[in-house]
């Protein structure tokens, strides 16, 4: 019989679970904030200033943090930065189609899905819906459409010589048949969901997503297996860290904060992504609320560490030569701490000595991860962040196998152990 879940990959599970899209993710997020005693902040208002636990929420990205009490003008900042949104593919303008009896929807890709996975899966939209008062219903609908692969007696080389999707012709999602005619059919449904009037509806932000509880997986119990998981592995444990030592950061010498972006997975370049302004905003009125004159702020970045956690790639057995032959990262090793040479990660000498000291305190492993000179990486926000704000970076995650899949996997300890060594990075002995 699979062991059941621990109490934080219960708790993950439940996160992922309740955030099919960036904007779930940061309402799930505000929600157990709010559980916490955190207080909720308008950016278009006036904020207190002093000691508290505070967050706000920018779209589908949230920022939160814990001010100690007596801290100075010139505190620094301990910073975990991760991304709420994962590769998909969003729902177009005038999204319905379809043609031979069926009905389909007209999507495009959303970052670098693995096309193929999500073939033949339980798929729902969810996301937001913006009315002509500029109020926002965030939607989702369970299990409603489906990429429907063609059947090998009609593509006769799909296995010996690959599958070819063109993202124009081939993905698009059936949604049902077409007994109902006429333009805006998927949205008037997605607004009855939603409870608004479709007549009302101006805008939306809908994307597509896995609906397949997470779970366990292995003889013993110890694999992983869940949907978008890069990155809500970091996003629930920088989530998860700062709550849990809230009581502590409170009597603590520096801000704790948690920094969860939206649109990391097609560039960032956003009001709410990492290269947007969201996070010095928030970090130049919390030292304004201080007294913090530019110089001591400047000080305070200087005396500052940011930890970027975003998911990392384990070995694939059955692809070792796609990976450095020296740096071997396995699951439940411990999370990952992530160094490249060009800067696309942005850990350093510095970063390595002070994650290593994050998990000695947290009492947990952690493995190097470099790529394959001849497969070049990809990136995430701890250059953007550390270039914006001049504050030392450090990249880390958990290892992953089929990194932007519809469905991911990583060993089953190693969300816990992110959330230990970032606690003990919030909150430095």
């Amino acid at each position: 019989m699979t062991p059941a879940l621990s109490p934080h990959l219960s708790s993950f599970a439940s996160f992922v679970q309740a955030s099919p899209s960036s904007y779930h993710a940061a309402a799930e997020a505000a929600r157990r904030l709010d559980d916490a005693g955190f207080q909720r902040l308008d950016e278009t208002e006036a904020w207190p200033s002093g000691p508290g636990r505070r967050y706000v929420v920018r779209d589908g990205a949230v920022i939160a943090w814990v001010q100690p009490r007596g801290e100075t003008a010139t505190a620094p900042f301990r910073i975990v930065g991760a991304h709420t949104d994962s590769p998909s593919f969003k729902l177009k303008p005038n999204p319905d189609t379809g043609g031979y009896g069926w009905r389909q929807a007209g999507v495009e890709v959303y970052g670098g899905p693995l096309f193929n996975s999500w073939l033949d899966r339980d798929l729902e939209f969810a996301g937001r819906l913006v009315t002509r008062d500029g109020s926002v219903h965030l939607v989702r609908t369970g299990p409603v459409l489906r990429f429907p692969q063609l059947a090998v007696h009609l593509d006769r080389g799909v296995n010996s010589e690959g599958l070819k999707l063109d993202p124009q012709r081939h993905l698009h999602p059936i949604t049902g048949l077409s007994g109902r005619t006429g333009r805006g059919d998927i949205l008037e449904s997605l607004a009855r969901i939603a409870g608004v009037s479709a007549g009302d509806v101006r805008g939306h932000d809908v994307i597509v997503a896995d609906t397949q509880e997470p779970g366990l997986l292995g003889f013993d119990g110890e694999l992983f297996a869940s949907g978008r998981m890069d990155n809500l592995t970091s996003v629930h444990a920088g989530l998860t860290a700062l709550i849990d030592t809230a009581d502590q950061l409170e009597s603590g010498a520096s801000t704790a904060v948690f920094a969860a972006f939206d649109h990391e997975e097609v560039g960032s370049a956003t009001v709410s992504g990492a290269s947007g302004p969201f996070l010095a905003d928030i970090l130049s009125r919390i030292s304004a609320g201080r007294g913090a004159d530019e110089t001591e702020r400047m000080r305070a970045f200087a005396a500052s560490w940011c930890l970027s956690s975003d998911a990392g790639h384990a070995v694939h057995p059955n692809y070792p030569e796609r990976h450095d032959p020296a740096n071997h990262p396995v699951p439940n090793g411990g999370p990952l701490l992530k160094i490249n040479a060009q800067q696309r990660y942005a850990t350093d000498g510095a970063g390595s000595a002070e994650w290593s000291r994050c998990c000695d305190q947290a009492g947990v492993s952690f493995q190097p991860f470099v790529s394959n000179n001849a497969v070049p990486c990809g990136s995430t926000i701890g250059p953007l962040t550390a270039t914006r704000l001049g504050i030392r970076t450090i990249d880390v995650g958990v290892a992953l196998l089929s990194m932007h899949s519809a469905r991911e996997l990583c060993g089953a300890d190693d969300p816990g152990h992110l959330a230990r060594a970032a606690g003990a990075f919030l909150l430095p002995a």
